[in-house]
């Protein structure tokens, strides 16, 4: 038989939450929730009695949360097989999400074998990208343990690793998939041995989402912004965390696969990873996030869609939650500008910025001016 051509088309319209992983993610917050996780989890047919389980676990949170659950989850008749990996944007790279599936691999995992991540970030994106590619696909459970993590990363269903360059900078997130948790676990409990720096970091992603879509949560964090960095803190917390994390629920769950609303969620993303990409930088990530919003804002009131003042509203807010409004050492203007160019959601035109417009109301904007983001750096103290 000969044929000129021949052309197949797979309709996924049907069933397109296939490609993201078919299922709900269930997000717990609150005091013992941790505590009450492994017994959710075997309600949702997650744990199989006898079963394996992979822990993937930060050192740094191990007192908190690691050595606890793992505890549980013995006690509960499972054999957990805890695979340690350090927290950190050097170390969120295919050698270490080789590591954790090498690992996983030797102790007998099957494709129903649930990987537990417990850490912030860093260690619950690489986590959930091993859990993506294992086997194409395990279950997967987020027990973050940084405010950051908890309002932001561990939510949505996006993974990732970074690459290194030659010159020593980084591409954030260049290599990544789709694959939402099955459950997240919010245990404020679990933020008790973090740093006041990593705590005030997560505030940053906590602003952005109240900058995207509520004025009234903006409104609440300039009132209570000292009794968040406080003593204070504990009784603000859970609020503070439920509120940000529906924010970021709510834009995800109408764009899963970030081809509209979500985009939005990249406010001052642009500028953040090249800060974070430039290793004299040494900014975590919630504060490059608070010195890129500041630089969006500025790039914003140049091109005039957000208001004379909006920048100072930005750095009035992030000073008083002890975050930077500016590069700690400058910044040569040319290198930050073309560490933008490796950022993923930069489209064939050029760059694509997020930038605010108002409380509750940010737009995208396709290959903006050049004088206008050349603008937005030197806000910042860019030369």
């Amino acid at each position: 038989m000969n044929f000129d051509s021949a052309v197949i088309e797979l309709d996924w319209k049907a069933n397109a939450e296939a490609l993201v992983h078919a299922r709900s993610s269930r997000i717990e917050i609150g005091a013992g929730s941790l505590a009450r996780g492994p017994e959710s989890w075997r309600h949702a047919g997650l744990l199989a009695e006898g079963g394996l389980v992979l822990l993937v676990v930060d050192p740094a949170a191990a007192s908190a949360a690691g050595d606890p659950l793992a505890e549980r989850l013995e006690d509960a008749g499972l054999r957990v097989v805890r695979i340690e990996v350090s927290a950190g944007e050097t170390q969120k790279t295919q050698p270490s999400v080789d590591r954790v599936l090498a690992a996983a691999i030797a102790a007998g995992a099957d494709r129903t074998t649930p990987l537990i991540a417990v850490g912030g970030g860093c260690v619950g994106d690489l986590a959930a990208f091993a859990a993506s590619v294992l086997f194409r696909g395990v279950p997967l459970i987020l027990v973050p343990t940084t405010l950051l993590a908890m309002v932001d990363a561990a939510i949505g269903g996006k993974t990732a690793i970074n690459l290194a360059f030659a010159d020593g900078s980084i591409g954030r997130n260049l290599v990544g998939t789709f694959w939402p948790a099955h459950h997240i676990v919010a245990d404020p409990a679990t933020l008790s041995t973090l740093p006041a720096e990593e705590f005030r970091s997560g505030l940053a992603e906590c602003v952005k989402h109240a900058w995207i879509a509520s004025p009234e949560h903006l409104e609440w964090l300039e009132a209570c912004a000292e009794s968040l960095v406080g003593s204070g803190h504990p009784k603000l917390i859970s609020p503070l965390i439920e509120a940000s994390a529906r924010i970021k629920a709510t834009l995800v769950a109408e764009d899963p696969l970030e081809r509209g609303v979500r985009r939005h969620l990249n406010l001052g993303h642009t500028f953040a990873h090249a800060i974070e990409g430039r290793p004299r930088n040494r900014l975590r990530h919630g504060e490059a996030v608070a010195v890129g919003m500041v630089a969006a804002a500025a790039t914003a009131e140049v091109l005039g869609g957000a208001e004379p003042g909006t920048a100072a509203r930005m750095r009035t807010l992030f000073a008083r939650l002890g975050l930077p409004t500016s590069l700690p050492e400058g910044g040569e203007l040319a290198a930050l500008r073309a560490g933008m160019n490796l950022d993923k959601k930069r489209s064939h035109r050029g760059l694509r910025l997020v930038l605010p417009c108002r409380p509750g109301r940010v737009e995208v904007v396709e290959s903006p001016p050049e004088p206008a983001v050349e603008a937005g750096w030197r806000a910042v103290g860019a030369e």
